[in-house]
């Protein structure tokens, strides 16, 4: 069947869209396209890698002791259906529109540019803030470790969490540059490099389900759900945005602290839809995206489900640690040696997390950049590794830098708000692209379209609205920001953009 571009709608306005055809044509270019390398297993394995790391490793614990109790478990659930209704809109989109760059590159093709561009520098600030945090969260499980056997960083090149004055997080800079390196010589090669992590994270976290069941205790587990103790703190802006726009103020524990407690809990998820970023780069992404994207949801909620439950039931929730709750509950249940294995387990595991996220990173921006709302000059790809490089090494050295001057604290509720606007944006336009372009082959559809794109939004939405209001001051500074780049230089530069104006 022979494919007639048609025409961009709205081409002199801020909504004018990149026709789907056009998006394929584009990756053809050969210094502008990616090569194709990646199977249905090398996506499911990104999806694990990206998705097991702090969240299994500290969010269970935090959540357990200070809002859900024991039903942290149903707060799993309850995240991880928010993320799959997102998960099947996005399966949908990255098998239909096989092009570098995810929910940017499908608003573009539904939404228009000025709702791309806006989604397009979300993603960079969620990935950008993501890797770094993950980089200073696996060098102080590395520096545990070292500390372990009795090799000490000076606090100075420890962060400023350690350093009472100057502090550079010497660690999680190498690493990021490590990871740049790796991912300058070939997706192929980080493919290869994940699966052997995540081989080691997985097996680590079946040694916590198979070995703590044989240390449950029944009674922590009562009662599941722990009775309502008011509301969660926060006054001003660090309450949440729905307490300020509607007076509801959220609890914790009970049946609502279930939701509250899965609105933090959904930072575990965070990473499956870093394997749309990949669709480009996918030798079948008709059949292998949605294999890629729903399966590797699927093997983390069950894996995080079964961990909840092990380990509130190996320690009373309320004696749960906040930092290191896994290899914890095992210490006091008398055996250190599973805790020293998970720990190392984790310093491995955040590894291809922060490694993936900076790929999902260089994609997007890669994306724009071919797109001309970035400089051209950084699409151009590697003539032998056929890698984004000059992108690569760019984001690479200042994330690495970030990385070095940076403190964890209050960086992940960004993180979150960037992806629930990204999964918001992907279900409408699901519903666009079937209204606007119904005549597209579609080797996945979304079931019960709008009624479940909706639903999407409408979860995804409430999960925003429990997020502090200074989290959204913050995420708002940084969109103005774009929108200033945005009309002073992306627009005119676009390649959507007509020459005679």
């Amino acid at each position: 069947m022979s494919i007639q571009e048609p025409k961009s709608r709205s081409a002199g306005s801020y909504f004018r869209t990149k026709s789907v055809e056009q998006s394929i044509l584009d990756t053809e270019e050969p210094e502008h396209g990616l090569r194709k390398t990646l199977s249905a297993f090398d996506l499911t394995v990104f999806g694990v890698g990206a998705i097991i790391g702090t969240g299994i490793f500290v969010l269970t614990g935090a959540v357990a002791r200070n809002t859900a109790g024991p039903a942290t478990a149903l707060a799993f659930v309850a995240a991880g259906v928010v993320c799959g209704l997102a998960a099947i809109c996005y399966a949908e989109f990255a098998s239909t529109v096989p092009v570098a760059g995810s929910a940017y590159t499908f608003s573009y093709a539904t939404l228009g540019e000025l709702i791309a561009w806006t989604i397009g520098w979300d993603l960079i600030l969620e990935f950008a803030l993501g890797t770094a945090v993950v980089a200073v969260g696996w060098s102080g499980y590395v520096r545990s470790l070292m500390d372990n056997v009795g090799w000490h960083l000076p606090d100075a090149l420890s962060g400023p969490d350690v350093a009472e004055d100057f502090g550079f997080d010497l660690l999680a800079f190498l690493l990021v540059l490590l990871l740049t390196a790796i991912l300058t010589i070939g997706v192929k090669l980080s493919a290869r490099l994940t699966a052997i992590v995540v081989a080691i994270k997985v097996t680590v976290v079946l040694i916590v389900i198979i070995a703590g069941s044989f240390f449950i205790v029944a009674d922590n587990w009562d009662p599941f759900i722990p009775e309502s103790e008011g509301t969660v703190e926060g006054s001003g802006l660090d309450a949440p945005l729905i307490q300020h726009l509607f007076g509801y103020e959220p609890t914790t524990f009970g049946v609502q602290g279930i939701f509250t407690a899965a609105a933090v809990v959904f930072f575990a998820f965070i990473g499956f839809d870093i394997v749309a970023t990949t669709a480009e780069e996918t030798r079948n992404p008709q059949r292998d995206m949605p294999r890629g994207i729903l399966g590797s949801l699927f093997i983390c909620t069950v894996l995080y489900v079964a961990v909840s439950i092990v380990v509130t039931g190996m320690q009373n929730y309320r004696r749960l640690s906040v930092d290191a709750p896994l290899a914890d509950a095992f210490k006091d249940t008398g055996h250190p040696w599973y805790a020293g294995a998970i720990s190392f387990g984790a310093a491995v595991g955040l590894t291809t997390v922060c490694m993936i996220l900076l790929l999902g990173q260089t994609r997007v921006f890669f994306a724009m950049s071919r797109d001309g709302l970035l400089p051209r000059f950084f699409s151009r790809t590697h003539p032998h590794y056929a890698t984004p490089y000059r992108s690569t090494i760019l984001l690479g050295v200042v994330i690495a830098i970030i990385a070095g001057f940076t403190s964890i604290t209050e960086l992940a509720t960004l993180v979150n708000i960037g992806t629930l606007f990204a999964f918001v944006l992907v279900a409408i336009g699901v519903i666009v692209l079937r209204r606007t372009r119904p005549d597209l082959p579609r080797a996945f559809r979304t079931p019960w379209v709008p009624w479940l794109p909706i639903a999407s939004v409408a979860a995804s939405t409430w999960l925003m609205l429990q997020l502090p209001a200074e989290t959204w001051v913050r995420f708002g500074g940084w969109m103005i920001a774009g929108f200033v780049i945005y009309f002073l230089y992306s627009r005119s530069h676009s390649r959507m953009h007509p020459p005679n104006q």
